[in-house]
């Protein structure tokens, strides 16, 4: 049990910014199981996103109370999904090899695909999420982060890791992981989705596992396979695509 508390500390670690005890570190060991709690530690950044929203909406409008939940998940995270879709922007953007695209995302400087990147999707996200319902709009942050993280967890799964860890900030937790570990992903990622009470809300995992699929195959061509920053840009991308299918869903509803 303790062992798997170590686990789960080590992904609250090393995927946000939230205080850990101190015998919590990035051991190699722990960390490579710990993209089990990616979809877990999601639930927790929304938590985090959809209760500031939920209380600034009480005294703010709802545009302001957006904006602060969206400031609220990227310092919960540290920007740190957000970061690996601005690199692969970058690095597809500015780069036509594989040694060329590996070389600009792991360059810390933002180039301009990376600032346009950033911006239209951030746009996106807010404007998704000021067209729902206001009554549902906490549980649609929660649960964007959850699944947009397990499609991630996929991505991993099906991809194989094609950086030297030695060199990636990413370490072992983007390397690999097993079925067993996808599966407790999948349950965290998307069993959140039955607090909408509205079955047809499952479907939403159709478009946003084929915007994965799509990365993927982009990854797959010019990289072999995929990085953190990679899994990061999916799980940007999926959480935009589920907050879009939700919007399109509820016109059937």
């Amino acid at each position: 049990m303790r062992k798997e508390l170590q686990i789960f500390l080590t992904a609250i670690l090393f995927f946000t910014r939230i205080p850990c005890p101190k015998w919590v570190d990035h051991n190699p060991e722990y960390l490579s199981k710990s993209a089990k709690y990616f979809s877990l530690v999601g639930i927790i950044v929304g938590g985090v996103s959809a209760a500031v929203f939920y209380g600034f909406s009480f005294i703010l409008s709802t545009e302001i109370a957006l904006l602060l939940s969206m400031v609220a998940s990227i310092y919960t995270t540290g920007a740190f999904h957000e970061d690996g879709f601005a690199d692969v922007c970058d690095g597809f953007g500015g780069g036509w090899t594989k040694e060329k695209i590996l070389l600009i995302m792991k360059d810390s400087r933002l180039g301009t695909y990376g600032v346009i990147g950033l911006i239209l999707i951030l746009t996106v996200k807010f404007f998704a999420l000021r067209d729902m319902p206001l009554p549902f709009i906490p549980i649609t942050i929660i649960v964007g982060h959850s699944l947009s993280r397990f499609i991630a967890t996929t991505l991993i799964y099906t991809h194989p890791y094609v950086r030297d860890t030695k060199d990636s900030k990413a370490k072992p937790a983007a390397k690999s992981i097993t079925t067993g570990m996808l599966l407790i992903s999948a349950v965290f990622g998307i069993a959140p989705i039955l607090f909408f009470n509205k079955p047809l809300m499952f479907i939403s995992i159709i478009p946003c596992y084929l915007a994965k699929v799509y990365l993927g195959t982009k990854f797959k061509k010019w990289l072999g396979g995929q990085t953190g920053d990679c899994a990061g840009a999916v799980q940007q991308l999926c959480e935009v695509v589920f907050y879009l299918s939700v919007i399109a869903l509820w016109k059937f509803i």
